[in-house]
């Protein structure tokens, strides 16, 4: 079987996950083991890499058991209570929060303490339970809205003043939408689009990338928030787009001769993942 096999030059890990995977292995490299506070990634594969240096994934509940140790903050940051409670067992934090996430998490308590006065409400576009949007509802102690879709929109009290936010791996078109939506509703609400620039910007780049080749693998953990996002927009500009975690998932069932094949992937996928289905692919065709 002949393909063409190319790996989107975007695809990868996204900046703040650069940072926080080799913040962790600094530390790893001088320490025989470090706690993570959550998965530093929602990637099996690495986890699984990481977990073999010495990386152990731990819940709030085990943090509130540990005292005088260290613990490692992912990208998706938390909210005041985790430091608050680190502080009390004194844990040093190595917080690898994402600049980003960090910039949106001030600016939502901002936000929400200036409307405190005329009664008005946080919004957040996001996913409910996860890691950062947990972060985002802190800064606002609890009281921050999350909707996860226009569907949702009846759960906003439009007799109020509404401040709309968004998670930072979330649709731009999806979120736009809601923003038409919630100001059909409510002239006056303030609107932030706070999707992370480098994620609006891959989400462009994929649909001409998935457009371009006639199969397209899409490599991610399947916990991964924004790798469902893109798999479903690869999905909806290329129907033979196929998810997948490793080269053994690989159905040759899906391919043709003479296929181009594109492999991308989430926020959460590292390069060297691509660049092992590359490298089986490309075997295969030798053979």
């Amino acid at each position: 079987m002949k393909l063409t096999v190319e790996i989107d030059p975007r695809s990868g890990f996204c900046n703040g996950v650069v940072r926080a995977v080799q913040q962790a292995e600094n530390y790893l490299q001088y320490s025989p083991r470090l706690y993570s506070l959550g998965a530093i990634v929602h990637n099996s594969v690495e986890l699984e890499r990481l977990k073999k240096k010495g990386l152990e994934i731990i819940s709030i509940a085990e943090v509130a058991e540990l005292h005088h140790d260290v613990i490692l903050v992912r990208a998706h940051g938390e909210p005041p209570e985790t430091y608050e409670l680190a502080r009390r067992n004194d844990i040093q934090v190595i917080d690898c929060t994402c600049p980003v996430v960090l910039r949106l998490q001030e600016r939502v308590r901002a936000t929400w303490q200036r409307l405190r006065e005329s009664q008005g409400q946080i919004v957040i576009f996001g996913k409910k339970g996860h890691a950062e949007v947990n972060g985002l509802v802190g800064q606002t102690a609890g009281e921050a809205l999350v909707i996860g879709s226009i569907a949702e929109i009846d759960a906003i009290d439009f007799s109020r003043p509404v401040a709309l936010f968004s998670q930072t791996t979330k649709d731009p078109d999806e979120f736009r939408r809601l923003a038409d939506c919630i100001r059909a509703r409510r002239p006056d609400a303030e609107v932030y689009d706070t999707i992370c620039r480098q994620v609006a910007q891959r989400h462009k780049s994929l649909v001409a990338f998935a457009e371009s080749h006639s199969v397209i693998l899409f490599v991610s953990g399947r916990e991964s928030s924004n790798g469902k996002v893109l798999f479903d927009l690869c999905r909806s500009v290329n129907a033979r787009t196929y998810w997948l975690e490793n080269a053994a998932q690989i159905d040759f069932g899906w391919l043709k001769d003479g296929d181009s094949v594109g492999i991308c992937g989430a926020t959460s996928t590292p390069k060297w993942q691509l660049e092992e289905i590359f490298l089986y692919l490309q075997d295969v065709t030798k053979s």
